[in-house]
């Protein structure tokens, strides 16, 4: 085994984290200077998952943003909402279109290399990290990591949940979608496995995408997805002739278990690094505005990771409360966000869903839920919060 050079910063994992970081570096002309190295599993050469999210600006890929919808659905109890998220969009980003992306800006920067290896091992020593792959050994300054080398053994202290989906995207031969209009949950389909709903994302009048989604704590055989995902479009959307395009599958860890933030200059992002909201799965948006600030506090000299401040200890505590309810299945999801939408502006639902907005919004949500159960379960987050310390 070889050592490799020496470097000012590593990136290890070349997704959605490692890729938002780099475009950044690379877009601004203080990291020129810097000896900067990727290191990801495989090349990035496949449309492997798509990214949907909300905002009221563009970020740095609106570019690449591949459809969006000013007007989202939910569906429950057999009735439709349609909701307006202005002052948001709603929003679509292609993996394939994401990974070329992020390519075409690093691949003339002569400080940016990019290696394709198995990170086997990340070690912080005195103030210098080293990283270890199959082939080679790198040392630099600060890794930022979005690799989760072993998950977190599971324990009562914890929740653990997973969002697991199968979609499929499907082409009609007649005009059945509405491309301005997203179907953001239908929770109309059996609830026996848990929280289950399927999203609808239409992009032209005879294509879209259709995802089967759960929050539970097993995934399904792959055959289930697929008769749920052709009962669905027959049944409820009464499609039944259709070409499938494309198949995308993803699993996302719902827990509120706190992965270390950082262990010294090794800098934790994505969900290692906690930014997966516990509570729904959301990541996209949480990993743009943690690589903002990355690039702020190194330009500043500052150490790019910082205390939770007091409001994001409390959406971290809002995010256990209701995976204890989940968990627990003394109501279901579907009941929640029903009641969330039914009773709140549903651009205050996403705000609250984003980590952002005032303590008085909150409240508004607080409200809207079953106060008893949410209490109770509040009640045994906060016993479990001071046995853990």
């Amino acid at each position: 085994m070889s050592f490799g050079k020496s470097y000012d910063f590593i990136i290890t994992g070349g997704g959605a984290s490692g890729l938002s970081l780099l475009v950044r570096m690379a877009q601004d002309s203080w990291f020129d200077s810097k000896r900067i190295l990727l290191i990801d599993q495989e090349p990035k050469d496949k449309n492997d998952r798509t990214w949907c999210f909300w905002e009221e600006t563009p970020n740095i890929f609106e570019e690449i943003v591949f459809h969006r919808w000013d007007y989202l659905r939910f569906f429950a109890h057999d009735k439709v909402k349609e909701l307006d998220i202005k002052p948001y969009q709603y929003k679509m980003i292609r993996g394939l279109d994401f990974y070329n992306y992020s390519y075409s800006i690093i691949k003339d920067k002569l400080n940016i290399e990019v290696k394709i290896d198995k990170v086997i091992n990340i070690e912080n020593l005195k103030g210098r990290c080293l990283v270890k792959t199959q082939n080679s050994i790198y040392s630099s300054t600060y890794v930022f990591n979005s690799i989760i080398f072993k998950q977190p053994e599971k324990s009562n202290k914890y929740h653990f949940l997973l969002q697991h989906f199968k979609g499929w995207i499907i082409e009609t031969k007649v005009e059945v979608f509405d491309p301005k209009v997203a179907g953001f949950m239908d929770f109309r389909v059996p609830q026996e496995e848990g929280t289950t709903f399927v999203y609808v994302l239409p992009f032209t009048t005879t294509k879209a995408l259709i995802e089967y989604t759960y929050f539970t704590k097993n995934i399904l055989d792959s055959s289930i997805y697929d008769e749920n995902l052709n009962h669905y479009i027959n049944n409820y959307l009464d499609i039944h002739d259709f070409k499938i395009h494309e198949v995308e599958y993803g699993v996302i860890p719902m827990t509120n278990f706190p992965f270390p933030l950082n262990d010294g200059n090794i800098i934790n992002m994505g969900t290692a690094g906690r930014f997966t909201k516990a509570s729904s799965g959301f990541t996209f948006r949480f990993i743009q505005k943690n690589a903002e600030k990355i690039i702020n506090d190194l330009k500043k000299g500052k150490f790019p990771v910082s205390q939770r401040t007091f409001r994001q200890k409390m959406f971290g505590f809002y995010d256990s409360t209701m995976l204890n309810v989940l968990q627990a299945k003394k109501t279901t999801g579907k009941e929640v966000f029903t009641q969330l939408f039914e009773n709140c502006k549903a651009h205050h639902v996403l705000e609250f869903l984003d980590n952002e907005g005032a303590i008085f919004n909150d409240i508004k949500i607080m409200k809207s839920v079953p106060k008893a159960l949410f209490t109770k379960a509040g009640i045994k987050e906060m016993m479990k919060n001071l046995l853990r310390k």
